[in-house]
């Protein structure tokens, strides 16, 4: 499945043309690298997504076309989120 569809589907990112803005500014890296819309994503991926001055850090547990809303937050597991206040404080 694409990258910017899945952050779509799994409601990450609430529309799709907002998460495919995301990918082509450089603020999604896929398994480490810079990540554009198109790039395929896998169970057992690593996802970083930078929000502002806030970080998400997600592992992809299942791809699926569709998903219910409630379903959503299944596809994924939160590694790591950073508000960057904390940084800033340091």
């Amino acid at each position: 499945m694409r990258l910017d569809k899945y952050l779509k589907v799994s409601r990450i990112i609430k529309r799709r043309t907002v998460a495919n803005e995301a990918c082509t500014g450089g603020r999604v890296t896929l398994n480490g690298k810079v990540a554009k819309p198109g790039a395929e994503v896998k169970v057992g991926d690593k996802m970083s997504i930078r929000f502002g001055d806030r970080y998400g850090h997600y592992e992809i547990l299942a791809v699926a076309e569709t998903v219910r809303k409630e379903g959503a937050a299944d596809m994924y597991r939160i590694l790591q989120e950073d508000d960057g206040v904390a940084a800033e404080r340091n």
